[in-house]
């Protein structure tokens, strides 16, 4: 059983469908799920026909839904260290420093560390409050950049921490050689080893407890895109799941739709050809929005070949 699944792709193809409907399957099967979504767009309220935020709604029995703001996390986290250097900084350039991190929540970096964060405190309530957390990512790149932040911000987290404890020990020889010396808690320290150990085991879980599915339609531009995709997130040591093929034109359909099937039939053939390539799983063009718990149940039942 796995307990996190990220869904992920192309913009458009659909994953924010597919992972509300996999997450209702889970519900339903006597799990408790959280769908989260870190999509900017965030249609995943669109999809479930109700409104999201940061903090999970019950949406049904034993599912539960969010979607997270990086902008409203970086923020808030912002705030925490402002807190924290009050009392690690002299109060003279505090206000400078104050200027520079409210900058600094504007920054790409930033949004997306304080985003990687709000998703680690859902990851470590997996088995407490969740038994499944299904992640609807944001577009492809996005999504290859989430997934490997928290080996790359590792370094340099460890690399501040230990910049403060060298500067941390200086102050105090200095504050010894007046007799002046005494031990005082380090709430930026603190906060930077917490962090670190945070980061340290979420890369652990992304890469022995998560699942990536891809999702894409049968063309030749997502499928492009999903064949890099693949060779990235295995380069990064994570674990790919079955393909989600959606949108599948019925085979026995004349006019336009018989047209394009012969894209169709080539997308397939790449697929069966490509030794790299894992399972996939086919969702058929299906009628209606595809919102609300009805039809998503409809859509969740072309989901069953995907593991429990």
């Amino acid at each position: 059983m796995t307990s996190v699944r990220f869904f992920g792709g192309k913009g458009g193809v659909g994953k924010t469908t597919l992972a509300a409907a996999f997450g209702l399957r889970m519900a339903n099967a006597g799990q408790r799920t959280l769908v989260v979504s870190t999509d900017p767009a965030h249609s995943l309220g669109d999809v479930f026909d109700t409104p999201l935020d940061g903090q999970p709604r019950q949406l049904a029995d034993r599912l539960w839904a969010a979607e997270i703001s990086g902008e409203q996390q970086a923020s808030a986290r912002v705030a925490e260290i402002i807190a924290d250097a009050q009392d690690a900084v002299p109060p003279e350039i505090l206000p400078a420093v104050r200027t520079h991190l409210n900058r600094a929540t504007e920054s790409p970096g930033t949004v997306e560390s304080a985003l990687l964060d709000r998703l680690n405190d859902f990851v470590e309530q997996v088995g407490e409050h969740w038994d499944r957390l299904i992640v609807d990512s944001a577009p492809t790149g996005h999504m290859t950049r989430l997934l490997s932040l928290p080996t790359l911000l590792t370094p340099w987290i460890e690399g501040l921490a230990s910049q403060r404890a060298r500067t941390r020990a200086a102050d105090e020889r200095v504050a010894g050689l007046f007799g002046s010396a005494r031990e005082e808690p380090d709430p930026l320290l603190d906060r930077l080893r917490a962090r670190r150990a945070r980061l340290t085991e979420l890369a652990k879980v992304f890469r022995e407890a998560a699942v990536v599915h891809l999702v894409l339609v049968p063309e030749r531009l997502p499928l492009a895109e999903t064949l890099r995709t693949l060779t990235s997130l295995r380069d990064s040591g994570l674990v790919l799941g079955e393909l989600i093929v959606n949108r599948v034109l019925p085979a026995d359909d004349p006019g336009l739709l018989g047209s394009r099937r012969a894209q169709q039939d080539e997308v397939f053939a790449e697929l069966a050809s490509t030794a790299a390539a894992p399972a996939t799983v086919r969702v058929p063009m299906l009628p209606g929005t595809l919102t609300g718990s009805t039809e998503l149940g409809q859509l969740a039942g072309h989901l069953a070949a995907l593991p429990d």
